[in-house]
Parts: C-alpha cells; sequence; structure tokens
C-alpha cells in the first residue's frame, strides 16, 4: 500500500485510495473537474499503476464536489494550432485517457455525482458500469460550441436513436433517464451514490481475482466478433481458467459448502 501512496502522492488532478481491493479514483480539479492534459495523463498512471496491482481488484472513479466532470479545458485548444503537432500529441492523450479504463484490467464503476459534459460523458460511459445520482444528468455538447466528438462512445452504450438524439440535439440526459434508457445500472439518492459504487466493487472484488480479470477481458475482446467466434475465444479463456488454483479451490469450496479463499493465482 505504501508504493500505491507513493506512486499517487505527486497527483494534482486526482485522488488516489485504496482499501479492501478496491480503489477509488476522484477527479479533483475544483471546480469543475475539467480534463487538462495532467489530469489525463494522471488518468492513464493511475489506471496503468492499479491494473498492475494484487492489492486492487475493482475501482470506484468519480468526481470531487457536485461535479463529475465539466468536460475537456478548452482553454487549451487554442494554443493548440500554435504548437507543431500540437493537435496530434492532444488527440492521442485524449484517447489515451478514455482508453484507460477500458483497457484496464479490472473492472471500473463510475459513480456520476452530478455533471458529466462532453469529454465527462465520454470518460463516464468508458468504464464497465455505471451508477448515477439521482441529479447527475449526461450531456454530449460539442454541437453547441461548433465541434464533434465523441459519437462512437455514445453508441456504444445508447440505442442508435438516442444515441443520435443525444450528440445532435446536446440535450442534458438526466440520471433518471440513463437509467431509463439502460445506459446506468443503478440510480441511487445523492447521499448513498458512493456507498452503493463502493458496495458494488467490493461484491465484484469479493470474486475470483483472475476469473474477473478474464471476463471483463471477454468483454472488451468479443465487442466486435461474431458470436461464434467471440464464444471460442470465452471458452479458451476458462480453459485456461481451468488449470488456476483459485478455480480449483472454488470447485472444492462449492463442494464443501463454504467459501472460497482466492489467492489471485
Amino acid at each position: 500500500m505504501t508504493t500505491l501512496k507513493t506512486e499517487f502522492a505527486l497527483f494534482e488532478r486526482l485522488a488516489v485510495d485504496v482499501s479492501d481491493h478496491v480503489a477509488t479514483i476522484e477527479l479533483a480539479a475544483s471546480p469543475v473537474n475539467a480534463q487538462d492534459r495532467r489530469m489525463r495523463e494522471e488518468l492513464v498512471r493511475a489506471f496503468d499503476v492499479l491494473g498492475a496491482s494484487d492489492a486492487v481488484s475493482a475501482i470506484v472513479l468519480t468526481g470531487r464536489g457536485k461535479t463529475f466532470s465539466a468536460g475537456a479545458e478548452l482553454g487549451e485548444r487554442p494554443k493548440l494550432a500554435d504548437e507543431p503537432g500540437g493537435y496530434a500529441r492532444h488527440n492521442r492523450l485524449v484517447r489515451a485517457a478514455f482508453d484507460a479504463p477500458i483497457e484496464c484490467p479490472k473492472p471500473v464503476i463510475a459513480a456520476v455525482n452530478g455533471a458529466a459534459i462532453g469529454a465527462g460523458a465520454v470518460l463516464a460511459l468508458c468504464c464497465d458500469i455505471m451508477v448515477v445520482s439521482e441529479d447527475a444528468f449526461l450531456a454530449m455538447t460539442e454541437v453547441d460550441v461548433g465541434m464533434a466528438g465523441g459519437a462512437r462512445h455514445v453508441l456504444r452504450s445508447f440505442s442508435p436513436s438516442d444515441a443520435r438524439l443525444v450528440v445532435l440535439t446536446a440535450r442534458r440526459i438526466s440520471g433518471a433517464d440513463l437509467y431509463r434508457m439502460n445506459v446506468a445500472s443503478i440510480l441511487a439518492t445523492p447521499d448513498q451514490l458512493m456507498e452503493t459504487a463502493l458496495g458494488l466493487a467490493r461484491e465484484i472484488a469479493s470474486k475470483a481475482p483472475l476469473a474477473v480479470i478474464a471476463a471483463k477481458r471477454s468483454f472488451d475482446f468479443t465487442e466486435a466478433m461474431s458470436m461464434r467466434d467471440g464464444y471460442r475465444y470465452e471458452q479458451s479463456q476458462t480453459a485456461a481458467l481451468a488449470l488456476t488454483e483459485d478455480t480449483r479451490e472454488a470447485f472444492k469450496a462449492f463442494a464443501e459448502k463454504r467459501k472460497p479463499v482466492f489467492q489471485g493465482r
């Protein structure tokens, strides 16, 4: 744990905590958790480190204060045109920050506590499971400021019609509507949001660690595969897990009618 604390000690835009195999990443860039270069670099580093740590089995991502994330720090954009290769570097880092929770081997739960706008909405949609507060909302406002982006991420979670509604109108989609649209799995009261998300993370952390990692990997690898190829891949994961100590322990515990003790190997 000391090593993890050292890794995150110099972070300026994120606050990271780990307890009982659950990590919490808090976007902590006052006043509205706008995503600038520094935050994106820290997001990539945080997910890389937590994903590789045996002390972490699940991660909760949330925002400090009343906002999840109001989106990109637009003040950086005018400078990009004057910097040789500025947009290429910027776009690469933006992709990396969004890819970080997707590619992290540990499940990531978005606890959306308030406004998730533009890049903030996309970041939430890149998480594995979304829990939203009743006073939260998501909005893709790019068309309001003469930009376009995020459509592919939105289409991953919304129906085709709803995805176009979100992107083309820039409307605010409330927490209740996100739940109704099956974008969010759980709708919670503001005072219960974090405990709900942490409880879900602890539930995941109680499962066989290698099996959870394999299950998340299966979702990521098979998303664009045919049913046949995707299921064949999943079967290969099950065959590999059958050789692990944790799977043997799970079967033994089931036969002995006791709770398994997993070691992550």
